[in-house]
């Protein structure tokens, strides 16, 4: 079947996705690895405060282009094969249902590459090297997907909310002007779109970084498992405060990660299609 009029093939979407998960995640990364202290445990300080903010930024870097490419694959061919046959009406479902499917096989890359960099982010670990090997050993391989289901939970819910007021914005703004919008108009709704889905989300964040910052033989006083358990427990014994901690980091993050990641991805494709390049 040929593709939709505007929709990115295979290797237009893993170059485009690779470049803005790059670009997102090495630009904001200090921003991301103060929230993830903010939602430690240990607390804060104790975590590492404000040195080593790039601690865990060769883990991110790993993971960021291959996980963003595995995103835009899925999300650009499920909306493609998706949008024809259903009613306008409908459509954003179509929009959950191809952010969620390529939020499924993201974090099938993600997951391993964010449990080494929370782990250097709140200093579990001194080095790389020392945070796989660490890992492996007390958990073997799958240690590397420990909460996997917490971040996929947590990231269907957060793409349901961004991709849907995205794709409305995109197409409402679109309408106003009568012209095809801008790369950096589709990263102001981008960014607007990201950062309300941040804060509604963020209970959810902290839950899959205390999952994913214990460890086996921790003691059950330290371990997470489980996302409803986790939730209440840290709402029992922290207060339901806890379960917002980091929401401001983590909102201006996304709000700019928004738009950087959704602008690049968007200035990037179309670049590709119009050139022909790639295809």
């Amino acid at each position: 079947m040929p593709r939709e009029v505007g929709t990115p093939n295979t290797s237009q979407c893993l170059a485009a996705g690779g470049f803005a998960g790059m670009a997102v995640d090495t630009v904001l990364f200090p921003l991301d690895t103060i929230k993830t202290r903010l939602q430690a445990k240990a607390g804060f300080m104790a975590s590492g405060g404000f040195r080593g903010i790039y601690s865990g930024l060769s883990s991110a870097v790993i993971g960021s282009s291959p996980g963003a490419a595995m995103f835009f694959l899925t999300y650009e061919q499920v909306k493609a094969f998706s949008e024809p046959r259903v009613s306008a009406e409908y459509q954003p479902f179509v929009h959950m249902l191809a952010a969620s499917a390529g939020e499924v096989a993201a974090c099938m890359v993600r997951v391993p590459t964010e449990v080494i960099k929370q782990r250097l982010q709140a200093k579990h670990h001194s080095s790389l090297g020392a945070a796989i090997r660490g890992t492996y050993r007390s958990e073997g391989v799958l240690g590397f997907y420990r909460g996997y289901l917490t971040q996929v939970v947590r990231e269907i819910p957060f793409t349901c909310i961004q991709f849907p007021i995205y794709e409305y914005l995109k197409h409402w703004y679109a309408q106003k002007q009568g012209r095809k919008i801008k790369s950096w108009e589709a990263a102001v709704c981008g960014s607007f779109a990201g950062g309300t889905a941040a804060a509604v989300t963020t209970p959810l964040d902290v839950v899959k970084t205390r999952v994913m910052l214990s460890t086996k033989g921790m003691g059950a006083h330290v371990e997470y498992s489980g996302i409803a358990s986790t939730l209440t427990r840290i709402a029992r014994e922290e207060g339901a405060r806890a379960l917002f901690s980091g929401i401001v980091p983590r909102t201006i993050w996304i709000s700019v990660g928004g738009f950087i990641f959704l602008g690049s991805y968007e200035k990037v494709k179309s670049t590709l299609l119009d050139a022909g390049v790639l295809a």
